[in-house]
C-alpha cells in the first residue's frame, strides 16, 4: 500500500492537560521555564503512540506574541529549550524528526490582523533563518489566508530545509479559508512555491475531506490534521485568547478521529496527524488503521 508521514497531535493541548496555565495566552510556551522536561514527555508520548514527526513546541514563539508578556528577551532561549526537548524525545525513541513549528503572526484565527505583505515575508523569514539549522523541516501552521500563505511560501526561499504549507479552513465548508478565500486560490501558489507539501490544520475533521479534493490540483503531498474543538468561540477570537475558552468534542476519541484519517488517506492524503484535542491515544489508533491496512508508516 502506501508509504504514510504519521505527525505528533496537538503538543500545546496535551501540555495544558497536563498540568499548565489554561487562562494563559501563553500556556504552552510558559511551561518551557516553568515546568523543564513536561513538554520532552508529552514528545516522547506520542513518539511511542506511532508518530514520526515531534513538532517543537515553537509555535507561539514569536517576538509579537512575547513582547505582551515581557519575555520578548527570551526568545531565544526559549526557542533553544522547545527544540531541545523535541530532540531529547526523538534521541530516546531512536529515530524520528523535529519540526519547526511556525505559527500566524500576531493572531491565530484572524487573518483581518495579519500584517501586510512586506512586514510578513520580513518577519517570517527572520523566524525561518534562526530555526532552520536546528530542525529537520519547518511547518507554517494554522495559515489562514491567501495573503498569509504568499507571505509563508516568500519566506521558505530562506532554507533550504523542506517547509511544508498548513491552512486552517472553515469548520462548515473546507473549500474556503478562515478568511472566506478559495482554498482552490492556493493551488497555482503552491506549485511555483519551495513548498514540499501542503496540508490542513486545525480544522473541524468533518471540513478536511472537502479541502483535500480543493487542493488535488498541486503536484506535491497532501495531508491534515484537524482539531478536536466543540467550535471556535468569539471569545476566543478576541485579543490575546487562553486556551480556556475553547472546550473539546466528546464525540471524538480516537477510533473515530482513525476513521476520519481514512477518508483523508482515501482522497490521497500521504501525511496524517492530528491537531488541538488530539492526544497520543488518537495517533496511536491512526497508527493501528495505517498498519492494518497495509500501510508503512514513515
Amino acid at each position: 500500500m502506501a508509504r504514510i508521514t504519521l505527525l505528533d497531535g496537538g503538543v500545546g493541548q496535551e501540555i495544558a492537560k497536563r498540568g499548565s496555565a489554561t487562562d494563559d495566552p501563553l500556556w504552552a510556551t510558559r511551561v518551557l521555564l516553568d515546568r523543564p522536561g513536561l513538554t520532552e514527555r508529552v514528545h516522547r508520548d506520542f513518539f511511542e503512540a506511532g508518530a514520526t514527526i515531534a513538532t517543537a513546541n515553537t509555535y507561539a514563539i514569536l517576538p509579537d506574541r512575547l513582547s505582551h508578556d515581557g519575555l520578548g528577551d527570551r526568545i531565544g532561549e526559549l526557542r533553544a529549550l522547545a527544540i531541545e526537548e523535541a530532540r531529547a524525545a526523538r534521541d530516546a525513541h531512536g529515530f524520528g524528526l523535529v519540526a519547526g513549528a511556525i505559527g500566524p503572526l500576531r493572531a491565530t484565527y484572524r487573518p483581518d490582523l495579519f500584517p501586510d505583505h512586506g512586514t510578513a515575508v520580513g518577519e517570517y523569514t527572520d523566524v525561518v533563518t534562526v530555526l532552520s539549522p536546528e530542525t529537520d523541516l519547518l511547518i507554517f501552521e494554522t495559515v489562514a489566508s491567501v495573503g498569509h500563505a504568499r507571505a509563508a511560501l516568500a519566506a521558505m526561499q530562506a532554507t533550504k530545509r523542506p517547509c511544508w504549507l498548513a491552512v486552517t479552513v472553515s469548520d462548515t465548508d473546507g473549500t474556503r479559508l478562515r478568511s472566506g478565500e478559495e482554498v482552490s486560490e492556493l493551488v497555482p501558489l503552491v506549485r511555483d512555491s519551495a513548498a514540499e507539501a501542503v496540508l490542513i490544520n486545525c480544522s473541524a475533521p468533518e471540513a478536511v475531506g472537502d479541502a483535500l479534493d480543493a487542493l488535488a490540483g498541486v503536484t506535491c503531498p497532501r495531508g491534515a490534521y484537524a482539531n478536536g474543538f466543540e467550535t471556535i468561540t468569539e471569545e476566543f477570537l478576541a485579543a490575546r485568547p487562553a486556551v480556556d475558552r475553547l472546550s473539546a468534542r466528546r464525540d471524538m476519541g480516537p477510533d473515530r478521529y482513525a476513521d476520519f484519517a481514512a477518508d483523508w488517506l482515501s482522497r490521497g492524503a500521504e501525511i496524517v496527524g492530528g491537531c488541538c484535542e488530539t492526544g497520543p491515544a488518537h495517533i496511536a489508533a491512526v497508527a493501528r488503521h495505517l498498519r492494518a491496512g497495509g500501510h508503512e508508516i514513515a
